[in-house]
């Protein structure tokens, strides 16, 4: 072989290398580590359908622990269960998962908080939800949960980091604690742009567990990603978000739940098209039904209208000109929009945004006024970062903005 021969197989096994090391690995790839960590011990798996990994099987990540000898103890489920079957905001009862056997305690059900009965016995609590970056999606308000009875009973916790597939910071930031819920829990902004590992520092860091508790928290991170990077799911999070179009929608289209309009649930298309019964409001129909998902949504078997979704070029965040439109276009036909006051206001963190869509606040004066909390949470974010981000500014300096993977 020639000097130039070993130059170039040299350079095609560092380009090998680079191309395996960029490759994108979620942390229930990385079952080396999880075996490390939970070697010898009982553990609870906090999941749902979306728990899998990123061979081209998806294979799930409960099959992939019992067959790497793990020894899963018990299931916990969040909203719509562990095979992710009911509705939103449907109760979900415990039970035992037909295909392993195993119990299955509700976390969306009887309680939120799993209870120090709910742990005995287990030395540590595997997490791995896939959350889709907004502060009303549930499954954080579930990591809050189990992290605090994690730190009240000494149980570590384990987060399996997932990406965050709408990895943006926009919206209202819940200020007022008053407006706390299940659909809002921490002081961030509508549209965070966290993983589930980083605000799983950050509730540890900013306190939020309260009483001076912390939890014992390991994060097994991503590999071969960046904030920034695009995601398109393998298995939807929920019944209801199933494209990625639907993702990039869902952090505007939600907050028709707090309105008369439908979200497009009870239709092939949920959180991708909106519409009210009322030919006035726009030429794009569909008719809600009763499917799997979605048991009697609104306006089930009438014919709603809306604006044709697909002439908005729909970026990250909330695109707030839909929600002004359709104000608009409700009070120009006398129809009450905001039917649901109390929840949209839970859902945005107060009532100010409410008020400047009754009001007829524009686009622009909105998002205005959530610059300065924004540019405070930005600040706080970094902090907690745990993978370059350059388009807020990065977690360690400059250096991170122009670092290869």
């Amino acid at each position: 072989m020639t000097v130039r021969q070993d130059i170039a197989l040299a350079l095609l096994l560092l380009l090998s290398a680079l191309s395996a090391s960029a490759q994108l690995q979620v942390g229930a790839d990385r079952m080396d580590e999880i075996v490390r960590l939970t070697e010898g011990k009982s553990v609870g798996l906090v999941a749902n359908q979306a728990a899998v990994q990123t061979d081209p099987a998806h294979t799930f990540l409960l099959d992939a622990l019992i067959d790497s000898g793990v020894e899963v103890k018990r299931l916990f489920s969040p909203e719509h269960g562990f095979r992710a079957m009911a509705d939103a905001g449907a109760k979900v009862d415990s039970a035992t998962d037909p295909v392993s056997g195993l119990p299955v305690i509700s976390l969306y059900g009887k309680h939120h908080k799993p209870t120090a009965e709910d742990f005995a016995g287990l030395d540590v609590v595997l997490f791995d939800l896939q959350d889709v970056g907004v502060r009303f999606f549930t499954y954080i308000s579930t990591l809050y949960y189990v992290m605090q009875t994690c730190a009240e009973t000494g149980t570590p916790i384990i987060i399996l980091d997932r990406p965050n597939p709408h990895d943006a910071v926009d919206g209202p930031v819940l200020k007022d604690m008053k407006y706390r819920s299940f659909v809002g829990m921490f002081p961030i902004p509508a549209v965070h742009g966290l993983t589930m590992g980083e605000l799983g520092q950050m509730i540890n860091g900013e306190g939020w567990l309260g009483e001076g508790l912390t939890a014992d928290l390991t994060v097994v991170t991503l590999l071969g990603w960046r904030h920034g990077d695009p995601y398109s799911l393998p298995v939807r999070p929920s019944p209801n978000l199933r494209s990625d179009r639907a993702l990039l929608l869902y952090p505007t289209l939600c907050f028709i739940e707090g309105t008369c309009w439908s979200e497009g649930r009870g239709t092939e298309q949920p959180f991708e098209q909106t519409g009210y019964p009322d030919k006035r409001m726009g030429s794009h129909t569909f008719t809600p039904q009763s499917i799997a998902g979605a048991h009697a949504p609104k306006h089930e078997g009438k014919v709603c209208y809306g604006p044709d979704l697909t002439e908005y070029t729909v970026e990250p965040g909330i695109n707030i000109e839909i929600l002004t439109d359709i104000a608009a276009s409700s009070k120009a036909a006398g129809v009450s929009l905001i039917t649901r006051p109390k929840f949209f206001d839970l859902l945005a963190g107060g009532p100010t945004l409410r008020q400047q869509l009754e009001s007829g606040v524009s686009p622009e004066a909105i998002r205005a006024g959530w610059q300065a909390d924004l540019h405070d949470y930005i600040s706080m974010r970094a902090r907690y970062l745990l993978y370059p981000d350059c388009r807020y500014g990065c977690s360690n300096g400059e250096r991170c903005c122009s670092a290869t993977r």
